[in-house]
C-alpha cells in the first residue's frame, strides 16, 4: 500500500488565488490543490517535510507494526513517530536530523503539527481519539538521532552496506 502522494502540476495554478475564500466542505479540489492550500496557509514546513510523513507513514505499516495482528490499519501517534525516526535513519543515516530540521522538523510535534494539517485538508485520516498531544515530546531529536554508523563487509557479494546505531537507550523502540 503506497501513501506517497505526487505533487506535480501544482505550478500550473494561479499564484494569486484568494485562498481564504475558497470553502474546503463544498469546493471540489483534487490533493494538489488541497496541498497548495495547505503550504500557503500553513507555510512552516518545507512541502518535503510532508512528503516525509507519508513516507513514515507507509515505512511504520510494513515495518514498525503487524496490520495483520490488527481489525484496523489505525497507526497511534506514537507508533507513526517510531517509523518516522527509523525511516529518517535508514533515509539519512547521520544526517537524519540536520534533514528534517532543514524541512521545518525540529521534533516529535512538528510531526503532529504535519498530520493534523494533513487531517484537516482531508489529506490524511484520524480517528476520534486521536490528538496533537500524541505527539507531544515523546523523543529528543537529539537522542533519536545521535547514531553510530556500522560498516559491513559482504565478500559474497563484494559490496559494503551501513547500518546504525542510536546511540542512546532512552529512546523509544530500543
Amino acid at each position: 500500500m503506497e501513501f506517497a502522494v505526487t505533487w506535480h502540476g501544482m505550478e500550473q495554478h494561479k499564484k494569486d488565488t484568494d485562498f481564504s475564500a475558497i470553502d474546503m466542505a463544498t469546493t471540489p479540489m483534487n490533493a494538489a490543490e488541497k496541498f497548495r492550500i495547505l503550504i500557503k496557509n500553513d507555510p512552516r514546513y518545507n512541502p518535503e517535510a510532508y512528503n516525509f510523513v507519508y513516507e513514515a507513514l507507509d515505512y511504520t505499516l510494513k515495518y514498525v507494526i503487524n496490520p495483520r495482528t490488527r481489525s484496523n490499519q489505525h497507526v497511534t501517534g506514537q507508533e507513526l513517530l517510531e517509523g518516522a525516526r527509523r525511516h529518517a535513519i535508514d533515509q539519512f543515516g547521520c544526517l537524519a536530523q540536520l534533514v528534517l530540521t532543514s524541512w521545518g522538523i525540529k521534533g516529535t510535534s512538528d510531526i503532529g503539527e504535519i498530520v493534523f494539517n494533513l487531517v484537516e485538508f482531508d489529506l490524511m485520516g484520524k480517528q476520534e481519539s486521536d490528538s496533537k498531544l500524541d505527539f507531544f515530546n515523546i523523543y529528543s531529536f537529539e537522542e533519536a538521532f545521535d547514531v553510530k554508523p556500522v560498516f559491513s563487509y559482504r565478500p559474497d557479494r563484494d559490496e559494503w552496506s551501513t547500518s546504525y546505531i542510536v546511540k542512546s537507550d532512552k529512546v523509544s523502540g530500543h
